[in-house]
């Protein structure tokens, strides 16, 4: 919309308009304001620039356990509740590894489950059928890469996001895996997902077993993960509420829900 000389004097004049917003040199672009007031993961005390911090830290000892385990181990495993950072860690370090040259691509999957509400049929092709579910690994990528470098990479092939039923019959090789929501696999899905992992590849599988949206007694991912404990080439991490690293409220939240 075109704001009229008489419409922008008019905002000025009432403090509805921020003239500092307009100030850049190039009139596309917009700066979006903080409010540095309020509660932020990094700290009261520490500045967040708006983009992203290049080289990831650990928030707390679980994320710091679940960074180790990842430059150590070739299967991990990360389970804790909703916002202790295991789906962005997991990402995070994928993208770090294939810029440094370590991996070859990065496959990223999920299961197409609804959360509890069926949306029906919805248009498109198969892509668009999937997109929705997909999304948060979309906006993780993009929260570390550009969506113009997501998209490049996406169609050279290093970056592939599919959903569990297509892995079937595949082998990973020189590749970083990321296994999301993987409480909304079955034992039989997870078994077939883990046994994908080839030469010089790394796989994350993340979720948490008290969210999951299949009916009572079909989510595998904790048997598993109980059964893997006692493997000494495969890390269990296991976060706790006190890493959780979005608002207090998450936690106080899920510690009486």
């Amino acid at each position: 919309m075109i704001m009229t000389k008489r419409t922008a004097k008019r905002f000025l004049r009432e403090g509805q308009l921020d003239t500092e917003a307009f100030a850049t040199a190039d009139a596309k672009v917009r700066r979006i304001h903080v409010n540095h007031g309020s509660w932020s993961p990094m700290g009261a005390n520490e500045d967040r620039d708006q983009s992203y911090v290049k080289t990831i830290k650990p928030k707390s000892e679980g994320q710091a356990a679940l960074i180790s385990a990842i430059d150590e181990k070739n299967l991990v495993l990360a389970l804790g509740p909703a916002g202790t950072g295991k789906t962005y860690l997991a990402i995070a370090k994928a993208v770090e590894a294939l810029e440094a040259g370590q991996v070859g691509r990065i496959v990223l999957s999920r299961p197409a489950v609804d959360a509890g509400e069926s949306i029906g049929y919805l248009p498109g092709d198969m892509e668009d059928k999937l997109a929705p579910y997909l999304r948060p690994l979309y906006d993780a990528l993009t929260d570390r890469l550009s969506m113009k470098r997501v998209k490049a990479l996406m169609q050279e092939g290093l970056i592939e996001i599919a959903p569990v039923g297509f892995m079937r019959g595949r082998t990973l090789n020189n590749a970083f895996v990321v296994i999301d929501e993987a409480q909304n696999c079955t034992y039989t899905q997870l078994k077939m997902l883990l046994t994908r992992l080839g030469w010089n590849s790394t796989m994350v599988v993340t979720g948490d077993p008290q969210q999951s949206d299949l009916l009572p007694g079909l989510s595998g991912l904790g048997d598993v993960a109980d059964k893997f404990e006692a493997v000494e080439t495969i890390k269990v991490v296991r976060l706790a509420d006190r890493d959780i690293v979005r608002h207090p409220l998450v936690a106080q939240m899920l510690g009486v829900l």
